[in-house]
């Protein structure tokens, strides 16, 4: 049960990760009339928040799935 509301959540959590991404990009491409230099540091920053966003994801996966390995293997035991 945990599991599933673990999957849940996460899968919230990134959701709204995503979009708050999205909506940043359009801010800094559309609306943001302070230079070409300050819109590059503007996407250089979204794109170490993208990188940070992709390893959380796949840390994310990858725990998931080696606890999912291990719980078998307990039940397994008994």
């Amino acid at each position: 049960m945990f599991g599933k509301i673990k999957k849940v959540f996460f899968t919230g959590v990134f959701g709204i990760l995503y979009i708050s991404f999205i909506s940043q990009v359009v801010y800094v491409l559309a609306f943001m009339n302070e230079g070409c230099d300050a819109m590059l540091v503007a996407m250089a920053g979204l794109s170490v928040e993208w990188l940070v966003l992709i390893a959380a994801r796949y840390l994310s996966k990858r725990s998931s799935a080696s606890s999912a390995q291990y719980s078998g293997n307990n039940y397994r035991r008994r």
